[in-house]
C-alpha cells in the first residue's frame, strides 16, 4: 500500500517537473541563396558576416554587419544583438557560421539561419546582392 502512495506520489511530481523545463529548441536552420533572398523580403533579419574584415573587405552581403568568428571579443560581440530578431549567418565555405550558429543557440537566440555552402558557393550567381570591392 505505501509503494501504491508512493508512486502516486511521485508520478504528479516528474510531470511537474518535466513541463517547467525550458522546452524553447532553437534549430538551426540551413538555407539556399533562394531561400536568404525570400526570407529577407519577408522578415526583419540580421544578416552577420563572420569572415574576417580582409575577407568581408572583398565581397560581402549588402548590408551585412560583420563579426570576425576569430576575434577575441566575437564571444562579447554577438551578446550586442538582438536575441529575439531572426540572424543569418554566412562565411565562406559554412564552416564559421555553422560553429557560430551553434553559440548562438546556446546563447538563446531564437530564430537562426545559416547559408547552405556559405559565400562561395553563390558568389557567383545571380541570387544575392553583393558588395564587391572594385
Amino acid at each position: 500500500m505505501k509503494r501504491f502512495f508512493y508512486i502516486c506520489f511521485l508520478i504528479p511530481v516528474l510531470c511537474l517537473s518535466i513541463s517547467c523545463v525550458d522546452t524553447k529548441n532553437t534549430e538551426v536552420k540551413l538555407v539556399t541563396a533562394e531561400e536568404m533572398i525570400s526570407i529577407l523580403e519577408s522578415e526583419d533579419v540580421q544578416v552577420i558576416d563572420v569572415r574576417t574584415p580582409e575577407e568581408y573587405s572583398e565581397v560581402h552581403i549588402s548590408n551585412a554587419q560583420n563579426i570576425d568568428y576569430f576575434s577575441p571579443t566575437f564571444e562579447e560581440d554577438i551578446t550586442k544583438l538582438d536575441k529575439e530578431k531572426p540572424i543569418i549567418l554566412y562565411c565562406k565555405g559554412g564552416v564559421r557560421s555553422a560553429k557560430c550558429a551553434k553559440k548562438m543557440e546556446e546563447a538563446g537566440f531564437e530564430k537562426i539561419y545559416d547559408l547552405e555552402g556559405g559565400l562561395s558557393r553563390w558568389q557567383h550567381s545571380d541570387e544575392l546582392d553583393l558588395e564587391v570591392k572594385s
